[in-house]
């Protein structure tokens, strides 16, 4: 249920940068500005939503093993001095 939740809020933070106006990045000079009407938001389609929904959980997956391996670790360090 937790780990559910982390995911949502993840994406939901992910898709509020993604949502940036494409022409976000200062490439024209601030004279040259592009007016209003034609700066879109970038909006992705299902296989991009699908393949970046897939490399943060398996991002999520290496972070989640490396700690249960660290812990894991310093727990049979524990077992031994006792």
């Amino acid at each position: 249920m937790r780990h559910s939740i982390i995911t949502a809020a993840l994406l939901a933070a992910l898709g509020g940068t993604l949502a940036l106006p494409a022409s976000a990045a200062p490439i024209a000079p601030a004279a040259v500005a592009a007016p209003a009407g034609l700066v879109s938001t970038v909006q992705m389609d299902r296989m991009e939503r699908h393949m970046m929904r897939r490399r943060m959980e398996r991002r999520m997956m290496r972070h989640r093993m490396e700690r249960h391996m660290m812990r894991r670790e310093m727990h049979h360090r524990m077992m031994h001095r006792m």
